[in-house]
Formats: structure tokens, C-alpha cells, sequence
């Protein structure tokens, strides 16, 4: 059974920094694209992050380039997310996805961490 298990997330005061963790049962991510996408409140969906199978290549969304970074960990089958100087128009609700290549579409998708940036 395909999982994905996030966490690391929490209140942070705005400046700070965060990782979150994603970690995958059931596959091996480094067999497949991974993402970030996060959720504000009450806005829709956006992809933060994404990472290529091999590791090799990796996009970001104009909004947190040079403060967070996408990374893997293939021994522990686990995906990152590192950020840094958060501010508030961070804060929402972050999951990973798994894409599913030839579905062209994201088939298996974690619960989600809250990630706050208050002061």
C-alpha cells in the first residue's frame, strides 16, 4: 500500500525556518517525481516544489525560490523540504504528491502538515 507521511510542520515567527519530511511506504521515490504543493487559506492549490526521479532536476515556484529546497534521502525514502526565511504568506497547509508519470496527474498524495508563519 502506497503512503506518504508528512511532518515537521508548526508555528514559526516570520523569518524562521522550517523542514518538513515526507515519508514514502509502498514505493521508492526515487523511481518517481515527488512535489510539494501547498494550500493557503482559502486559496487554491499551488506546487512549491518538485524534484525529477533521478534527483537530478529540480523546479521551484517563483514565490520561494532561493529560500526553500526540494531534497531526497533514498535510504530512508523520505523527501524533504527545507525553508527558510518564511513569512506569512507561507503559512497553509503543505502535503507531498507523488506523480504518477504515465496518469500525467499526482495519484497518491500525503495528509498534509500546517505550517504557520505568525508573530
Amino acid at each position: 500500500e502506497v503512503q506518504l507521511v508528512e511532518s515537521g510542520g508548526g508555528l514559526v515567527q516570520p523569518g524562521g525556518s522550517l523542514r518538513l519530511s515526507c515519508e514514502a511506504s509502498g514505493f521508492t521515490v526515487s523511481t518517481y517525481a515527488m512535489s510539494w504543493v501547498r494550500q493557503a487559506p482559502g486559496k487554491g492549490l499551488e506546487r512549491v516544489s518538485s524534484i525529477s526521479s533521478s534527483g537530478e532536476a529540480t523546479k521551484y515556484a517563483d514565490s520561494v525560490k532561493g529560500r526553500f529546497t526540494i531534497s531526497r534521502d533514498n535510504a530512508k525514502n523520505t523527501l524533504y523540504l527545507q525553508m527558510n526565511s518564511l513569512n506569512p504568506e507561507d503559512t497553509g497547509v503543505y502535503y507531498c504528491a507523488r506523480y504518477g508519470g504515465a496518469t500525467g496527474c499526482y495519484d497518491y498524495w500525503g495528509q498534509g502538515t500546517q505550517v504557520t508563519v505568525s508573530s
